[in-house]
This record gives structure tokens, C-alpha cells and sequence, in this order.
């Protein structure tokens, strides 16, 4: 098969597209013809090495952990799936990814694709959507009545979070671009700021919110105190600091909380978003759809901060 692939870290040319055998399901995996995958920012600190000890990979390594596609292979020990079912999944970020034709899945990871999408873009699903699950409701607790600041909400996190959050009854307020401005207040945004308008934490000045979910680094761009003084600033008494960028205080005071999300694989919950999308009650925007061979280039993009929501790749 062809297959994205790069043999040493460094910059987006080590990445190339070459022939690579075939992905042959072990136990409890499956064989997924690809789709789609799509591009996640952290793809390009990996391929850098600048993450190495969070997370290793072998190389050569085939990038990409988000997949939508079809199973072709069923291996040991796999039940209640078939050859033919379309599916997604959030991948191990360590293992040979989805930037090919094939992919070894874990038959634990997947989940029904939604029926109401084009395949391809349903890859856009899985780790954003998880993501922005895990943060509101396992991290943050998030409950209906209380107030909500999320910073990124044009993003394909932001975006997801900002519709479960209006969902949950929760009043919303979103921190996206111009550009993204529409599209986040149809997601039921009741308020929206935006960042290229002015400053942001003046337009915040005397608010403060039940949690905070932070998806991107440009309103704490280091750690210590300019993030201790963020969460004093936006954080009412008892409330939560969520991050998935730089972590918060351990220790903020006025009984609040401050976590650092590594997000994780979850069937079953990706199984619930994909029906909320079904039932219409959950978007999934894709930006652009490219070949795979573009993969560098949209490297290049992020990097340069010309990547707009989020691009799904095709074999």
C-alpha cells in the first residue's frame, strides 16, 4: 500500500510517500481501508521529536490518529464487528497511524461511523470530539445554569465543546477569530469575542466563569505566574481551569481546580457523539479535504498559522 511515512524527525520534508506493506490484523485489531484522516496540531511536535518522551514512536512511523473508513480484516479475538462496516476511531497516538491506505485499529477503538456524513469527513470526529467531551464533563463537571468561557471555540475542539456546553444548558461564552464568528455562534454561542477585535481579557474585565476550558496558548502563552494570574482573573470561587495547552496553578486557591487534559480513546463515547451527530444535534465542520500527499504541507500551514478548522486527508 501507499502510505505516508517518515524514517527520522525533523522538519515536514522528511515526510514522504512511499510503498509500505500492508497492515495485518493481530489480536483484537481490525484492518481499516482509509477514508479519511484527519490533522491534529500535535502531529507536527511529534514528527519534530520535540515530544519524544510523551510520545515515543518507532520509526519509521506513519503518522495520523484519526480514521473514518471501512474493515476489511477481522483478526483473533475480535466479535461484534464485520468486513464491509464503516467505521471510525481514535488511534494509539504511538502506533502506525492513518496516513495511509490501510491501518491496524484496535477493535476496542471504534465505533459505528455516522450514517448522515461523507465518510472521509467523519475523521474529523473522533480525538476532537472526545476531547472536548472529556473536558466538560469529566474534567470540568459541567452542569446546566453554569457559565463557561472557552478559548479556541473555532477550532475543531472549540467547536465541539461550544455545542455540547449550549447543549448541556450551560451560557456560553467563545473566544474565536473573525473568520470562525458565524459559524461558532450557530454552534449556540451567547456570546462571542473576538480576539482580533482587541484585547481580549480587557473585553473579559470583572467577569468570571464557572470553568474555563483553554484550547489555545495566545491568552496564556507561558506557564507560572501569568497563568496563575489568568485563572484569578477568570476563574470564579470554586470553579474549574481546563487546559489542554499550559496547565494551570496546582495550587489557585479559592477551592479552584485546574486540570491539564491528555485526552483518551472512549467507544462508547465516541458511539454517543456519533448519534448526536446522526440525530443532527452535533456538527462536524471540515475546513478542506486534500490528498494525502498534501500531508507537508499542511504541516507547513499549522506551523505558519494559516490552517483554518480542520483539513481531512484522503488516500
Amino acid at each position: 500500500m501507499k502510505a505516508m511515512r517518515y524514517h527520522a524527525h525533523g522538519d515536514s520534508d522528511v515526510m514522504v510517500h512511499e510503498e509500505v506493506d500492508r497492515p495485518v490484523a493481530g489480536a483484537g485489531q481490525v484492518v481499516v481501508r482509509v477514508a479519511g484522516t484527519a490533522f491534529n496540531p500535535v502531529d507536527v511536535p511529534i514528527r519534530a521529536g520535540v515530544l519524544r518522551e510523551v510520545f515515543p514512536v518507532a520509526l519509521p512511523h506513519i503518522p495520523n490518529y484519526d480514521v473514518a473508513g471501512v474493515i476489511t480484516e477481522i483478526g483473533p479475538d475480535v466479535s461484534g464487528w464485520s468486513a464491509g462496516a464503516a467505521v471510525v476511531a481514535f488511534l494509539p497516538m504511538t502506533a502506525p497511524g492513518a496516513a495511509a491506505e490501510y491501518v491496524a485499529a484496535p477493535a476496542e477503538a471504534l465505533a459505528a461511523a455516522p450514517r448522515t456524513l461523507y465518510l472521509a469527513d467523519a475523521a474529523a470526529l473522533p480525538s476532537a470530539g472526545l476531547t472536548a467531551w472529556q473536558s466538560l464533563f469529566e474534567h470540568a463537571g459541567l452542569e446546566a445554569g453554569q457559565s463557561i468561557l472557552i478559548n479556541g471555540a473555532g477550532g475543531a475542539v472549540g467547536g465541539y465543546a461550544v455545542q455540547l456546553a449550549a447543549r448541556a444548558g450551560a451560557t456560553v461564552t467563545a473566544i474565536a477569530g473573525t473568520r470562525s464568528l458565524e459559524r461558532v455562534r450557530s454552534y449556540g454561542a451567547d456570546r462571542i469575542i473576538d480576539y482580533t477585535a482587541g484585547p481580549v481579557l480587557e473585553a473579559l474585565e470583572g467577569q468570571r466563569f464557572d470553568v474555563v476550558l483553554n484550547l489555545v496558548l495566545d491568552l496564556a502563552p507561558t506557564a507560572g505566574e501569568e497563568t496563575a494570574r489568568l485563572v484569578d482573573r477568570l476563574v470564579a470561587d470554586g470553579g474549574v481551569f481546563v487546559s489542554t495547552t499550559t496547565p494551570g496553578p496546582q495550587e489557585a486557591g479559592r477551592g479552584v481546580r485546574t486540570v491539564r487534559v491528555f485526552a483518551r480513546s472512549d467507544a462508547a463515547r465516541l458511539a454517543n457523539l456519533v448519534a448526536l451527530v446522526d440525530a443532527g444535534q452535533l456538527k462536524v465542520e471540515v475546513a478542506q479535504r486534500r490528498p494525502m500527499t498534501d500531508l507537508p504541507a499542511v504541516h507547513d500551514l499549522c506551523l505558519a498559522g494559516r490552517l483554518a478548522g480542520k483539513t481531512v486527508l484522503i488516500p
